[in-house]
């Protein structure tokens, strides 16, 4: 059976040969060119000859890596590697490039968030390139981004730069920073709030801006039954994820002076004071004058009857008879002009009361008027004084409620002066002790 198959297999053999198909398939082999078998088994990368740019073949523009995770991609270029050096600018801390085979490497190490070298959900964008070590001409230069992101969210704290209680008063100027403790996100928007309406002040909307307020003189009204009174600031940071934080600061605010106000105040009353002084004086020359007056009248009076009695008893014992009749007569005129004296000009005892008090007065509002004045621009005793002052001009416009205040005389100022501090007018009403 065997010696009969094959001489048939080779007539089918030598047919096949013979025909189109055959010839065909031969032709189509030899038109095929030859295949460069691959040396480099390293490197299985194919080099096409008409690439003549150099570039970066597997560039990724955009890396997301986690906290705490090992980063590692190779670059390639269309060249041979061992030719060129890489290079990168303006990376984070931690990322590293080999410089021969193109390796990026970087470890997202928590340590670098803590510190705040480092942020979340920040895109930092890394320049990176690549030249030839024998031909400075050929380099190609591009860039791209790392995000770093974390799933622990760790929240930002607001930080300002005072304590929590401030103890103030009216007319000091409250400033300080809110600063901010970086988290995962950091804060992007602070809103302050305020327990009462103030005004004029600098607000915070950003980290490590300044809050600044003068306190106003009228923040405690006269109404408030509370003084000193509180005020609490509160700042409220979010990030872009609506994370909060709050800082609370509490002011404690005492009712302070307004010294320019008050400085204006004791001024005008110092000048009213030295003008009651000045009418008082007028007052007190006008009844000390008309006392003077009254008592030369009585001392007239006094003398024309102790003459004329005098005289009657001189002509009493005269020899004549008309000369006594007339020394007769005369001691009746004498007495007669007693009610006529007390008449015409009456003993002013009151008067005289008056005078001294007006005097008394006088000096005591002057001796306050000496001791109360201001001690530079901000005297801390300014309302003591004030209030000395305004006590001690009542007290004595209660004790002199009854006198009639002399407000235009025909004399002058400085003759009143004078006349008060007289040495005899000072003789006169000075204060005797038995």
């Amino acid at each position: 059976m065997r010696n009969r198959l094959l001489p048939t297999l080779y007539c089918l053999f030598a047919l096949w040969l013979l025909s189109p198909t055959a010839l065909l398939a031969q032709q189509t082999s030899d038109s095929l060119p030859a295949v460069a078998k691959d040396t480099l088994a390293s490197n299985p990368l194919v080099v096409n000859p008409e690439d003549t740019v150099l570039r970066i073949i597997n560039l990724n523009p955009y890396f997301t890596i986690h906290v705490d995770s090992l980063f590692e991609y190779d670059m390639n270029i269309n060249r041979p590697q061992e030719r060129y050096y890489w290079y990168i600018r303006n990376s984070p801390v931690g990322v590293r490039i080999d410089r021969n085979s193109g390796r990026l490497s970087f470890r997202a190490d928590k340590s670098f968030f803590r510190s705040g070298r480092l942020k979340y959900d920040l895109p930092y964008k890394i320049d990176i390139g690549v030249q030839n070590l024998f031909h400075a001409a050929e380099h190609t230069d591009t860039s791209f981004t790392i995000l770093f992101y974390s799933t622990e969210v760790i929240v930002s704290r607001l930080k300002p730069t005072v304590n929590g209680l401030q103890v103030l008063e009216e007319g000091d100027s409250v400033r300080f920073r809110v600063q901010c403790e970086s988290g995962t996100f950091p804060i992007e928007q602070i809103i302050m709030n305020a327990s009462a309406p103030i005004h004029s002040f600098r607000a915070v909307t950003r980290c490590n801006e300044e809050f600044f307020w003068m306190i106003p003189f009228d923040f405690i009204r006269d109404s408030d039954t509370a003084k000193p009174r509180s005020l609490t600031l509160q700042f409220i940071g979010n990030d872009r994820f609506l994370n909060r934080d709050t800082a609370v600061v509490s002011l404690l605010i005492r009712p302070g002076i307004n010294y320019p106000q008050r400085n204006e105040e004791h001024r005008v009353l110092s000048h009213e004071l030295t003008k009651y002084i000045k009418d008082l004086k007028l007052t007190f020359y006008v009844v000390s004058r008309n006392i003077k007056s009254n008592k030369k009248t009585r001392t007239g009076f006094d003398v024309g009857a102790s003459t004329l009695s005098l005289a009657g008893t001189v002509l009493s014992t005269a020899t004549a008879q008309g000369a006594k009749d007339i020394g007769k007569v005369l001691p009746s005129i004498g007495l007669t002009m007693v009610p006529v004296k007390e008449a015409v000009a009456p003993n002013k005892v009151q008067e005289q009361n008056t005078a001294s008090q007006v005097r008394a007065a006088i000096k005591r509002l002057e001796y306050m008027l000496s001791e109360n004045p201001l001690v530079g621009e901000r005297d801390p005793e300014v309302l003591a004084k004030m209030r000395r002052l305004r006590d001690e001009i009542k007290q004595t416009r209660v004790q002199l409620v009854d006198l009639p205040i002399v407000e235009f005389e025909q004399v002058s100022a400085a003759d009143v002066e004078a006349y008060f501090n007289s040495p005899r007018v000072n003789r006169k009403y000075k204060l005797k002790v038995n």
